[in-house]
């Protein structure tokens, strides 16, 4: 949900003219958005925990001297389909790697700023939910 669906909720429910019905219709898609979330959440852990995973047999299996220490790594991302097939998509994920790590030296390079927010801005973009009226 994005903070313009939240703002338009909030200004919904500060309405003093809006009816017990359509505050119930709310909580139930808030609810819904709540469980989606929540899955999405479960379904991301789960991918992360298999990459951990794989990435720390990759490292044991190189410590021992496996054989193919990185089986366990190319067989989660081939899973997936992120194994890099051709010299081009290889090239590609060496040079977003690169920029990735040139972007990350960057951001512990410099130290943020406070924001300094004098007026709440309110943004409204799209239009992807409508209240009931």
């Amino acid at each position: 949900m994005t903070r313009s669906e939240f703002d338009d909720i909030r200004a919904f429910l500060a309405d003093e003219t809006t009816q017990a019905g359509d505050l119930l219709s709310i909580a139930r898609m808030l609810l819904d958005d709540l469980e989606q979330s929540r899955m999405r959440e479960a379904i991301l852990r789960t991918h992360y925990l298999r990459l951990l995973t794989s990435a720390r047999a990759t490292v044991a299996a190189e410590a021992v001297h496996a054989p193919d220490p990185m089986a366990f790594l190319k067989h989660e991302l081939a899973e997936h389909g992120q194994l890099p097939q051709d010299d081009e998509t290889v090239q590609r994920v060496l040079a977003d790697a690169r920029t990735a790590a040139a972007l990350l030296a960057c951001l512990e390079e410099s130290p943020q700023r406070p924001r300094r927010r004098a007026v709440p801005l309110r943004r409204c973009v799209g239009t992807g939910r409508t209240l009931p009226r």
